[in-house]
């Protein structure tokens, strides 16, 4: 899934090479598309966009929001749904389900192996679902508010960090990530968390999303539709040893759930796992 690292760096290479440029005509390509596009404004997704002008591209938490005239395409591209700029007629890659011809000569793709993505046409952002209910931004929020904010929650400590509702931007991957530099177990309680545990979380949440979003800049590079995740300590790791401490990466789960972290780093509960 995008997270804030890799949706942010997307939103910078659109917004240098999108903004501005006008939509000449829209593709919906696959049959699945029909699970993907969802027109809210029951106008006409293609014939909306087509004549319209991008005017802004903004990230708010796992979503992107085109701002167009008088309209919004908005994409929450979940599990696998990926954006792809290509010169105009060029080969497309597999499950490519819009295409957008720009008056650049550049394409604009949504491409989306899983189909579990969807881009959404609206007039009206509260019309989006879980869009509204957001919190803070990852990045953005003040420690204090952090603090305040995680106190409102129970249950697991990375569960609590994927909430959108608690602060945006944070998916499976980097709650991972951040849990292990902060040394705290996935599964340890919000009520067991010490005040100086609570501030290494808030801490790791910082200089976790902030470093990977420089790294993935430099990996990805115009070439927006990558996932470079190559450069994380424990995520998808398992049974590689940990950097810190060499143990073997564990595994719980399963899917699209799966949870990897390191049992000396970040010692806790009983789990069952690799």
């Amino acid at each position: 899934m995008p997270e804030l690292p890799e949706l942010e760096v997307v939103r910078d290479v659109l917004t240098r090479r999108v903004a501005g440029t006008m939509i000449q005509s829209v593709e919906v390509v696959s049959p699945g598309s029909a699970i993907v596009v969802r027109d809210l404004t029951h106008a006409g997704f293609s014939e909306s966009l087509t004549g319209a002008t991008i005017q802004s591209i903004a990230r708010r938490g796992k979503f992107l929001v085109f701002s167009l005239d008088n309209i919004f395409l908005v994409i929450n591209p979940k599990l696998s749904g990926r954006l792809q700029l290509a010169v105009r007629g060029g080969k497309r890659l597999p499950k490519t389900h819009i295409v957008m011809t720009l008056s650049s000569d550049d394409e604009l793709r949504y491409v989306d192996q899983k189909v579990m993505g969807q881009v959404y046409l609206t007039r009206d952002m509260a019309e989006i679902p879980d869009f509204a209910g957001m919190g803070p931004e990852a990045l953005e929020i003040s420690r204090a508010d952090f603090v305040e904010r995680l106190r409102r929650f129970r249950g697991e400590v990375k569960g609590i960090l994927t909430r959108g509702d608690f602060v945006a931007g944070i998916g499976n991957a980097y709650a991972d990530e951040i849990l292990w530099v902060a040394r705290l177990h996935p599964y340890r309680k919000r009520t067991q968390l010490t005040s100086e545990e609570t501030n290494r979380l808030y801490e790791a949440m910082h200089s976790t999303l902030s470093e990977a979003m420089e790294k993935v800049r430099v990996e990805m590079g115009e070439e927006i539709h990558l996932k470079p995740r190559d450069f994380l300590a424990v995520h998808m790791k398992s049974g590689e040893p940990c950097p810190r401490c060499g143990t073997p990466i564990s595994l719980v789960g399963a899917n699209q759930r799966i949870t990897n972290f390191c049992r000396t780093c970040q010692p806790g509960g009983l789990i069952k796992g690799m």
